[in-house]
This record gives structure tokens, C-alpha cells and sequence, in this order.
């Protein structure tokens, strides 16, 4: 798919001093993940590689809901056979994989329902906002598949342990947005009017960094979760500062002691 950000059907993009606002935009299906909905998210992601005038990725859904799902009123291409399902199956993980694999971070902002699917797309994320009506859950779980989807069984434990994600996997079970605090699924509970302005408030705090340090930064935690030990993850953190110092340091440094906003080449 070759689309540009203004061809998609199924989201909207909105462009702001350097963060792209991602809006989920099949409201009236609570945003539902459909066939077209796959393909977009795929392709956008799949583009933010090499996009460093994108520097954060803020996550959401239009309406009531942050998203239902899968459509299962467009699933037509599951069913047909174990081949053609595990197709099916890694067009929708591949968008998980593009969402860890590019170096801008992802805030999502969750409203009402983010089940199955879409909580899949939450897990994936850097950072989560919920608002005060915000429930979670592993739907696959309530309709005969297994609870482990879409890099779920990866993300939850590492987010929430392995009994609270274990629950959540088997049972099916929902959380609320107090539960989802509590045990670290999320990283604050905002109410439904001013979710929106907690995330301008965190990404202008995420885009006061140098542009190559905030990319390290998500590169060198994605990393570190799976290092086997110590002195990798320390060899890592050392070559990320040395490609940091000599660009933005002195500027940062300067700014700091100058009370001023940092200003950063990203050439």
C-alpha cells in the first residue's frame, strides 16, 4: 500500500510541532479493526522509519471508545484455512512489530472500551494514558482462541507480572482504569475531558529532548527488556550517550543553566 497520510479512510493523522496525532476513526464500529483499517496502520507505521519529522506518536480512538478489536463483522479472511488464517494472523502482528520497531515513541490514549485487538495496540505502545471509564481486557479469550494474540503474552506480563497478566489471559476478565493504575498497566488515570491535554502536556516534555536522544531512548529500552545481562545492556547505554554528547550536549547543558528551551539540530 502506497498511500499518504491524507488517503486513509480509517484514520486521521494531525501533524503538531513535530508529534503526529493518530486517531483510530471508525467510531460507529468503536473502532473496530477491519481489513482497511489493517492495511492503513501498516502502512503508516511501516513509513515512520525514516520520518524523523515525526519525533512522537500520540495513539487514540474517535468517539466513545479507544477501540473494540477486531471486526468481526469483516473477518471473512479467517476461517478458511490454517494457511490462509496464519496469513491473516501476521497482517495484523506485523502492525505491532512496526509500532516497536520505529524509533518514535508511542503515547496512547485510551477512552472507553480497549479489548482484544486494540488492547494489543495499547500494550504496544511506549507510554498509557487511560481516562476514569477506561476498561481493558483480553476479548480473544471470550471467544474461543487463545490469550495469547499479538504480542500480548510478550507485553502484559513484562507490564503487569505473571499472575495479573495470567488473569487477565485466561479469564478474560475485564480492568478498569483504577485496577489498570494500580497494578502498572498504565501510567496515569485522567478524567475523559482532559486526557487529551495530558497528553500535550507529556508529549512537549517527551519533544524537549535532543531528537536522536529521545530515538535512543525507546531503541535503547526496547533492548535492555530482552538483554541478557548487565554489561550488554551497559555497552549499549554507552555508545547511545557518546552518539549524543558532542551534537547536543554543550546546547543542552547551556539551556539548562540559561532556563530556556533547548534548541536542537537533527541533521
Amino acid at each position: 500500500m502506497t498511500a499518504t497520510k491524507s488517503d486513509y479512510k480509517t484514520l486521521l493523522i494531525e501533524h503538531k510541532d513535530g508529534a503526529d496525532w493518530l486517531t483510530l476513526n471508525r467510531p460507529d464500529a468503536f473502532n473496530a479493526i477491519d481489513q482497511v483499517m489493517t492495511d492503513e496502520l501498516l502502512d503508516y507505521f511501516g513509513k515512520l522509519y525514516f520520518d524523523h519529522a515525526v519525533r512522537v506518536v500520540v495513539l487514540r480512538g474517535a468517539g466513545k471508545h479507544f477501540c473494540s478489536g477486531l471486526d468481526l463483522n469483516d473477518a471473512g479472511h479467517f476461517g478458511a484455512s490454517n494457511p490462509a488464517d496464519l496469513r491473516g494472523q501476521r497482517l495484523i502482528s506485523e502492525i505491532i512489530m512496526r509500532m516497536r520497531r520505529c524509533p518514535q515513541p508511542i503515547v496512547t490514549l485510551m477512552q472507553g472500551a480497549a479489548t482484544g485487538g486494540g488492547f494489543a495496540l495499547a500494550l504496544a505502545s511506549d507510554i498509557r494514558y487511560a481516562s476514569d471509564n477506561a476498561r481493558m481486557n483480553v476479548a480473544m479469550a471470550k471467544i474461543g482462541l487463545t490469550g495469547c494474540d499479538i504480542g500480548i503474552s510478550y507485553f502484559l506480563p513484562r507490564s503487569v507480572g505473571t499472575s495479573n497478566a495470567a488473569e487477565m489471559m485466561m479469564s478474560g476478565r475485564f480492568v478498569n482504569a483504577k485496577k489498570a493504575l494500580r497494578i502498572g498497566l498504565v501510567s496515569e488515570v485522567i478524567e475523559s475531558e482532559d486526557l487529551e491535554a495530558a497528553g500535550k502536556g507529556l508529549v512537549a516534555e517527551m519533544l524537549a529532548m535532543s531528537p536522536m536522544g529521545l530515538r535512543l531512548t525507546k531503541e535503547g529500552l526496547n533492548i535492555s527488556q530482552d538483554a541478557g545481562n548487565l554489561d550488554a545492556v551497559i555497552a549499549m547505554e554507552d555508545r547511545g550517550q557518546v552518539l549524543c554528547i558532542s551534537p547536543y550536549m554543550e546546547e543542552g547543558g547551556k539551556a539548562f543553566m540559561e532556563k530556556r528551551p533547548a534548541v536542537y539540530n537533527d541533521d
